[in-house]
């Protein structure tokens, strides 16, 4: 273990719903409770937090709570903090504690990403969403063509792979179909029913090849990941998890006409920062706000080649908690529920660590990957237990 290395110590999460009543920066305390509970560290030892994309008044929903109020409310004596949304997507703020904890800005960080849009959505007399009466930035260019959603931005991309490379519905199932077994054996998962291939086929289309079981779900939920230094690991008392390697890119600021989704250009630098290769690794969590991202960020780590997801997946096989290659053992966004990036690092570890009880996948796992992203925006984590 290096002094100058950074690792995860300290997971947490909170309960996941729909509609809860808990305020959300009661669901981020709880998580914290658990990461801390688990790293075996008190409050006065953490001297740093992290989150994305900080506090957004406009959007509370989207991220109710900022860095600077978690701090108050812990009283935390912070020497280094961030929190924004101009960084390469969600996991980027587990990149930003492991450099801040590299360079001694800090021993041991909080990083959390809370989210709360089911509540918010059923409340919006609490969590109002603002009216526009213009369409100007980044919407101007899609906005007029009704491509209003995530769904149809990335519903471009999933297109083209079926027009160029043959992908299927049923490859593109296995996506969902996967996850929402391993949400089944996940206590904490949002969705544990079932899903069958018939159920899948008949379902409404949202964004061609998309369809409703494709896309995951509004979630209440905060999952905390705790960073630490190298030279810190004797204040901890769990297995630390190495950040091995960490990668991020912009492709461009817009959905639109983008070539390739940035997790591309992300998976080739993830290994040319490591000794590591696809062969060492035990499990991949992969970013799966709708089920293509997964697909895409396996040729982008080189799993298979550009174009080949579809075939590479296809039977479900390969990617089953007992494959050669489990994917989203917790169930995923689409099982999970939509903690926003931060639920696959917290996977990860879980893994790792030999503590996925009914989920947990075979043999001794060391090294995983987990990502965030892939449209615009993307980060990969390796992380490795020494």
């Amino acid at each position: 273990m290096g002094a100058s290395d950074a690792y995860i110590t300290g997971i947490g999460q909170s309960e996941v719903g729909m509609k809860l009543t808990r305020h959300p920066l009661l669901l981020t305390l709880d998580a914290v409770r658990e990461a801390l509970q688990e790293a075996g560290l008190s409050i006065g030892q953490i001297d740093g937090v992290s989150t994305y994309p900080g506090r957004v008044p406009a959007m509370l929903g989207f991220s109710p709570v900022g860095s600077d109020e978690l701090i108050d409310a812990l009283g935390i004596r912070a020497s280094w903090y961030a929190g924004g949304i101009e960084i390469s997507s969600q996991l980027g703020a587990v990149t930003a504690a492991a450099m801040a904890v590299r360079t001694g800005q800090a021993r041991h960080v909080i990083c959390y990403r809370t989210v709360y849009e089911a509540a918010a959505m059923a409340r919006p007399e609490e969590y109002p969403v603002p009216r526009r009466d213009r369409v100007d930035g980044g919407s101007q260019w899609t906005a007029p063509f009704n491509a209003l959603s995530a769904a149809v931005w990335t519903a471009q991309y999933a297109m083209r792979h079926v027009k160029q490379f043959g992908l299927t519905r049923e490859q593109l199932a296995q996506i969902a179909l996967t996850g929402r077994a391993n949400a089944a054996l996940n206590p904490r998962a949002l969705v544990r029913e079932p899903l069958s291939m018939d159920e899948y086929l008949a379902a409404r289309m949202i964004a061609s090849p998309l369809c409703l079981y494709d896309c995951d779900r509004y979630t209440d939920a905060s999952t905390v990941l705790i960073v630490s230094a190298g030279d810190a690991l004797d204040e901890v008392s769990c297995t630390p998890v190495r950040i091995a390697a960490m990668a991020g890119s912009v492709e461009r600021h817009s959905w639109d006409q983008a070539e390739w989704m940035a997790c591309y250009p992300t998976g080739a630098d993830l290994w040319s920062r490591t000794d590591y290769t696809q062969s060492d690794v035990d499990t991949v969590q992969l970013y799966d706000g709708f089920s293509f991202q997964a697909i895409a960020w396996l040729e982008a780590l080189g799993f298979c080649e550009k174009g080949e997801g579809g075939r590479f997946i296809e039977g479900g096989k390969r990617i089953a908690l007992d494959g050669e290659l489990p994917l989203n053992t917790f169930g995923g966004q689409i099982g999970a529920g939509r903690l926003h990036g931060f639920g696959f690092a917290h996977e990860a570890v879980v893994q790792l660590r030999g503590k996925g009880e009914a989920r947990q996948i075979p043999g001794n796992p060391r090294v995983a990957v987990a990502t965030s992203g892939g449209g615009p925006l993307a980060t990969a984590l390796l992380l490795a237990r020494d």
